[in-house]
């Protein structure tokens, strides 16, 4: 095996690595949210998943209908307006339109 085809396998085992770590950050957010109610900044200081990545947690999590933003107010952490968020079904609010039939 030549030092290019080693250099290859290190670099997929890396790139295996990295996709199992965002996996568990995701999963790590999805259930600190299904017990609490937060903003990114807070869900970060809680979990140490940075906050750019709950970022795009959220956004693909919105997209699956598993993330809602529950409401605006201010962030215990930095002190502006930010969405709490919440991944419990519970508390998601309730469509205007299912409350038309």
């Amino acid at each position: 095996m030549s030092t290019r085809d080693t250099q290859s396998l290190n670099f997929n085992s890396l790139e295996q690595g990295k996709g199992k770590r965002l996996r568990a950050q995701k999963i790590t957010i999805f259930q600190f949210l299904k017990s609490n109610i937060a903003t990114a900044s807070m869900v970060s200081d809680a979990t140490g998943v940075p906050q750019k990545s709950i970022c795009r947690y959220k956004r693909d999590l919105e997209k699956k209908g598993l993330l809602f933003e529950v409401e605006k107010k201010l962030c215990g952490i930095t002190g502006f307006k930010a969405w709490y968020l919440t991944t419990n079904p519970d508390l998601f609010q309730q469509s205007n339109q299912l409350k038309m039939f």
